[in-house]
């Protein structure tokens, strides 16, 4: 009996050391209480690198001006990279590619807001969103310096003018003072080559006028001969000018 009950609890001993070491082969008791994250990154890709957009901001523009940017991606991704405007608008003239190159020539001023998004080539896609903004600014600009005036039998005043493009252009500046009757008398004109990033060159233009009311108009056109561009602004002034004194 004696022999008997050893040999029972050393086999009820194996078995229990049989139960824990299958238990702990096959994980069905005590699992552990967290499981370890999954990297769901794809291959090549690290979680903590994401895909980025690159340039962040982009330059200004003028109308009918050549234009070319092209995007880019930094961080850890996946070829090929498919990009598109996601929503906004984009300067009419320019569009964006299907390979992130945003080209072409804007056929007017203005401010323009648009979301560019880029998708990568990994399973699952990397996509990311950035917003944008270019300004068409006026290839001229033209404005008063000394708004124009009577002085006593004499209209005169002076234009700041500037080139806002990467180009030279052949400029003609002419000023008409226009009389109630229709007759236009020339008060100021110049014609000479205005250097890309001219800013605020002063034009003055005066001349003595008979009696009567007087509209004056200040005119300038840049023309851009090895492109075939020609830019034009005109201001007057809101209402006549009086002339009392004649000469």
């Amino acid at each position: 009996m004696r022999k008997f009950g050893h040999r029972a609890a050393a086999c009820t001993l194996a078995m229990a050391m049989s139960v824990a070491a299958w238990a702990q082969a096959t994980g069905k008791v005590n699992p552990p209480a967290t499981a370890p994250a999954r990297n769901n990154a794809g291959p090549g890709r690290n979680p903590d690198d994401g895909l980025v957009i690159e340039p962040t901001e982009l330059p200004d523009t003028y109308p009918r001006g050549p234009y070319q940017v092209g995007f880019h991606a930094r961080g850890n991704y996946v070829p090929v990279l498919r990009w598109r405007l996601e929503s906004g608008t984009l300067p009419p003239g320019i569009r964006l590619e299907d390979n992130g190159v945003l080209h072409g020539e804007a056929e007017r001023a203005g401010e323009f807001q648009f979301v560019v998004s880029v998708k990568d080539g990994g399973q699952p896609q990397q996509a990311v969103q950035r917003g944008f903004v270019i300004k068409v600014v006026e290839a001229i600009t033209l404005a008063w310096k000394v708004p124009a005036h009577v002085n006593v039998s004499r209209i005169e005043g002076s234009v700041e003018v500037s080139n806002t493009t990467a180009d030279d252009m052949d400029l003609t500046f002419d000023v008409k003072a226009v009389a109630d009757n229709g007759r236009a008398t020339e008060i100021g004109y110049q014609h000479f080559p205005l250097k890309r990033g001219t800013i605020g060159m002063a034009l003055p233009f005066g001349e003595t006028l008979p009696h009567g009311a007087y509209v004056v108009y200040v005119n300038v056109a840049g023309e851009v001969a090895k492109r075939n561009v020609m830019y034009r602004r005109l201001i007057q002034t809101p209402g006549p000018l009086q002339v009392v004194v004649g000469p």
